[in-house]
């Protein structure tokens, strides 16, 4: 999905044009029919009157508020398969930004069967990504949200309160990273992935965390965003995917079945004070991964993760 075009952000976008341009162009022409001599002021202060908007102006604004529910409108909805899509919701200013920290996520929330259902979603976008949000969904028959937001057509508005959740991931917080991500529950992973790529040294950060991910699914065609999970492993030897699938297809060089203690103790970083360990997916699947992690010597899952956690389930 493409950003809006250049000429919404560029010098000639409207807001420049109608906000500096034409207000400028009128008093210089009006203080030079009057009388020429005041000429120059005037052009000093068209430029600082100018130059004071396009700074208020473009400054990003954070939008989210942790307690109130807002409506964002739905812009564009790419379809990926019959039942996931990437819904791209716009923020009210091209310049705006979510202000979600990199491992937080939102609230979403609609009226089912006359009865407000909430549900939490990490978006795969970022505030590098000014002016919209984007969230994967993958619709399930029985689901409530999700069989929502698949009806949701462009145009349409969604209910979002936020940031919300214990996790906020800062530059080389650890030595290493592990993640064992299931389905859906690949959003939080990839968010924390690409904003330690984003710090890397050689993009003039100074992040030089290790990450090794499992990610577990039941078919080839449910692995969401392989794609883009691929060129981050292309583009970064610090990053390391490992595949699980319960119905692989043939020539499969990854992982088959459930994941193992075995599979842990092969493809993520081994329990140390200087790692951690991020699990997200279906509840039965971190219920499992907590109780596997703790019996190979990662420190015990708390009811409610806590920064400071080894072991954090999102």
């Amino acid at each position: 999905m493409d950003p809006p075009p250049n000429v919404k952000y560029g010098p000639l976008a409207s807001r420049y044009v109608h906000g500096i341009y034409i207000p400028s162009a009128l008093l210089l022409l009006g203080t030079s029919l009057i009388n020429y001599r005041w000429l120059p002021y005037a052009v000093g202060i068209a430029a600082l009157l100018g130059g004071f908007k396009v700074l208020v102006r473009d400054q990003p604004r954070k939008i989210l508020k942790p307690t109130i529910f807002q409506d964002f409108e739905l812009k564009e909805k790419t379809i990926l398969s019959h039942n996931v899509a990437i819904y791209r919701f716009a923020l009210p200013r091209p310049s705006d930004i979510l202000g979600l920290p990199i491992g937080q996520h939102m609230s979403i929330a609609a009226s089912i069967d006359g009865k407000e259902v909430v549900r939490s979603y990490t978006p795969i976008s970022s505030d590098e990504n000014p002016g919209y949000f984007d969230l994967l969904i993958k619709s399930y028959e029985k689901g409530n949200i999700s069989k929502h937001m698949a009806g949701l057509q462009v145009g349409q508005t969604l209910k979002v309160r936020g940031p919300k959740g214990n996790m906020v991931y800062t530059p080389n917080m650890c030595k290493s990273i592990g993640m064992i991500a299931g389905g859906t529950g690949i959003t939080p992973m990839l968010q924390i992935i690409r904003a330690i790529v984003r710090g890397r040294p050689r993009n003039g950060g100074t992040d030089t965390t290790q990450v090794s991910l499992v990610f577990a699914n039941v078919n080839h065609d449910d692995i969401l965003l392989k794609e883009d999970l691929d060129q981050l492993i292309k583009e970064d030897d610090g990053i390391k995917v490992h595949y699980v699938l319960n119905n692989p297809p043939e020539g499969w060089t990854g992982s088959k079945g459930f994941v193992t203690e075995d599979i842990i103790k092969e493809h993520v970083p081994a329990p140390a004070s200087d790692m951690k360990l991020l699990l997200c997916g279906p509840p039965p699947m971190i219920s499992a991964m907590k109780k596997a992690s703790q019996a190979i010597g990662y420190d015990k899952a708390n009811v409610v993760s806590k920064l400071p956690d080894q072991v954090f389930c999102f």
